[in-house]
């Protein structure tokens, strides 16, 4: 089966659009696109790169200027210098929300054209098959494990696909479901206290997939291993 042609990370879509919105007015004529699309599509990746940028630099600023205030209140010694807020140009002409919605109604306008081809599909990055990622977003769902490594500590194996991570749920056996953590780069250590020596537990696992800051799919079957003192 064919992939879909739309990443489904923001960062890949942004990268997609810039590829497509480049190459659009390539195709004006021959698909009779009118000039006021192409100029709408191109602005939708000015704007939206933008303000992808923005909230990007933004967050690792945050991050910093975070840092700094807990070196303020918890270290000790000569401060580091605050962080500095980062700075940007003009903002592009401003378009109307729903930006894929839009690029996509008009890929679907191209391939249903009788004069389109793979080669132009490919050349504008539209060759593909829709269905592919709403299955994959929608029902994608983590296939975890759970394994004792060194120290007694359960390591929770998954594996990354096409999202950012997972967010990974904890039942210590009082049956209480609770967040543990956000792990983006598999696998992921539980380095929570273990039982006193000579107990044990047994502790539970479950994980959802995040793509762009959101759950997506549905939660893994939970998975369990039993933890001792050591």
């Amino acid at each position: 089966m064919k992939v879909y042609y739309m990443p489904l990370q923001v960062l890949a879509k942004l990268s997609w659009l810039q590829n497509f919105s480049g190459k659009i007015g390539n195709y004006a004529s021959k698909y009779s696109i009118a000039p006021a699309t192409i100029t709408d599509i191109q602005n939708c990746y000015a704007y939206l790169a933008y303000w992808m940028n923005y909230r990007n630099q933004y967050k690792e600023y945050l991050k910093k200027l975070s840092a700094f205030k807990d070196e303020i209140i918890k270290g000790t010694g000569t401060a580091s210098t605050p962080p500095t807020a980062p700075s940007f140009g003009a903002v592009p002409t401003a378009v109307a929300p729903g930006v894929f919605t839009r690029v996509t109604a008009l890929v679907n306008t191209i391939k249903s054209n009788l004069s389109y081809t793979e080669a132009d599909g490919k050349d504008l990055g539209i060759e593909g098959n829709e269905s592919a990622a709403r299955l994959n977003v929608h029902e994608a769902q983590p296939q975890i494990s759970v394994r004792l490594i060194s120290g007694g500590h359960p390591e929770i194996v998954w594996t990354k696909g096409d999202f950012d991570g997972v967010d990974i749920y904890v039942d210590r056996g009082n049956g209480v479901w609770v967040f543990l953590s956000t792990d983006t780069h598999p696998n992921y250590t539980d380095t929570a206290a273990l039982p006193a020596i000579g107990a044990s537990a047994l502790w539970q696992y479950k994980a959802i997939y995040k793509l762009d800051d959101e759950h997506a799919g549905q939660f893994s079957n939970p998975v369990s291993i039993t933890v001792a003192g050591v």
